[in-house]
Formats: structure tokens, C-alpha cells, sequence
């Protein structure tokens, strides 16, 4: 078994996980998955989150609204997240996820939604010295301009170049690869030049598996190895390296 495996990003509430949720956090645990983060997206993943983490030590709540809901969302609907990610922090570990997807929205006005929800969220992390969790696909770039004068930033399930890779690690922030590394050459030539010490691993679970099915935390197993050989170091060294370096961003 593994030692000091985080994983750094997962929607443990979320409903494909309803019909066997304890069991998927118990082989978590048997697979050496110590700690885990489970991140909120809009009101009601934000309150599902809290409860997870309040009915389980090892797991973490970050407070999100993620840039799909940035871009539907009613004014009214923005606003109450806002408000609850402020009135809930406390419980939390950090702000996010939260950012720029311009994948999915290719509407100019639905953009600019996102950049002005993205930059109230970052106003909040600001303004509680919180971590944040970025969502940014296919604008990494403007994502990293917005917040690079926070102290505490993860690019979460980061799959942007090597070359924005390397400014925002050079500046101090850390990069989350996602079980994507099993089967994309692009993240695995990522995973070779992200440097050791701003390094994280996450499932995003239930999306994004190695394996046939559903994603769960589990499987973070399969990347760690699939790391490690790319780096040409040790199952070990890839988790403890990556664990403490989540501790460290979050304050664990």
C-alpha cells in the first residue's frame, strides 16, 4: 500500500456516487489514500461538500462556483453563492473551484460572464486569505493574470502548455494533474517538467478515470505510478512529494 496519497480534487457528493459512497471513500482508504479534497460548484455541491467533510475528518470542502454556472446562472442565483462561499469559509479549506472555461462557452457575452462572477470569487479569496482553486480550459493564460498576486493558487485538472505551465510554477503557484496522465501524451509530457515541489495529483472523480467506469479516489493509485515512471522515481517519492505539497498549499 502507498503512503500519504492526497487526493487533491474530487465530487465525492456528487449522484453517481449515491449508491455506494462509503464503500468508494472506504477503498480510498485501503488504497493509501489518506486525505481528500472535495470541491463545490454551485449552492448545492457547496452544501453536500460541507457535509461530507463534516461527517468525515479525512475529507476537505472547498466552496465553489464553477464558470458553467457563471455563465447560466440567473443574477440572483450568482449572488447567493457568492454570499454562502463568504458566510461558509471558515468550514472550508479554501475558494474554488472557480475560473475561465472557454471550452465549453464560446459566446463572447457568456465569457464575459465568467470574468466578472471569476474576479468577484477571487475578491473573495482575497479578502479571507484563501487558497483558490482554478478552473481554466483553454484560458489558462487570463486565468493566471487575474490571480497571479495571490499567495495560494492550484490549477486544478491543469491541461494547458508546457509554456504557461512553467510562468505559473515560476511564480509560485501549483499545478494539479488529473488521472488524464494514464492515457493523454500530453499531460504525461507535463507530468515529466512540472517541478517536484508545486506538483499536486487529483482524480476529479467521478470524471476523468483510468479505468473503464466511474472515476473515485481509488484510482489515483494509477497515476501515481504512471508518474513516477515518467519521473523515474519511486510510487513512493511521487506520493509523499505531491502530499506535501497539497498540505502545504492548503494549510493541512
Amino acid at each position: 500500500m502507498l503512503q500519504e496519497i492526497i487526493d487533491s480534487h474530487c465530487h465525492l457528493d456528487f449522484p453517481k456516487f449515491n449508491r455506494d459512497r462509503q464503500e468508494a471513500i472506504e477503498r480510498a482508504r485501503h488504497a493509501g489514500v489518506v486525505e481528500i479534497i472535495n470541491s463545490g460548484v454551485n449552492q448545492k455541491t457547496n452544501l453536500s461538500t460541507l457535509e461530507l467533510a463534516n461527517e468525515y475528518g479525512h475529507i476537505h470542502a472547498t466552496l465553489g462556483l464553477g464558470p458553467g454556472v457563471a455563465t447560466s446562472g440567473s443574477k440572483e442565483e450568482i449572488e447567493g453563492i457568492l454570499s454562502q462561499i463568504e458566510q461558509h469559509i471558515e468550514m472550508a479549506i479554501s475558494v474554488g473551484e472557480a475560473g475561465l472555461d472557454y471550452y465549453h462557452c464560446r459566446t463572447d457575452s457568456g465569457r464575459a460572464r465568467q470574468l466578472v462572477v471569476f474576479k468577484k470569487v477571487i475578491e473573495i479569496a482575497e479578502t479571507t486569505d484563501s487558497a483558490i482553486v482554478i478552473h481554466a480550459r483553454d484560458a489558462e493564460e487570463e486565468a493566471f493574470k487575474l490571480v497571479q498576486h495571490l499567495d495560494r493558487v492550484v490549477f486544478h485538472c491543469y491541461s494547458g502548455s508546457l509554456e504557461t505551465m512553467k510562468i505559473i510554477t515560476d511564480a509560485g503557484h501549483y499545478v494539479s494533474l488529473a488521472t488524464l496522465v494514464c492515457f493523454s501524451k500530453h499531460h504525461q509530457s507535463l507530468a515529466k517538467y512540472i517541478p517536484s515541489d508545486r506538483l499536486l495529483i487529483e482524480t476529479d472523480s467521478p470524471y476523468l478515470s483510468p479505468r473503464k467506469g466511474r472515476n473515485e479516489p481509488a484510482l489515483l493509485v494509477d497515476a501515481v505510478t504512471v508518474i513516477a515512471k515518467l519521473r523515474g522515481i519511486k510510487d513512493s517519492e511521487v506520493a509523499r512529494m505531491t502530499a506535501e505539497n497539497t498540505r502545504q498549499v492548503f494549510g493541512l
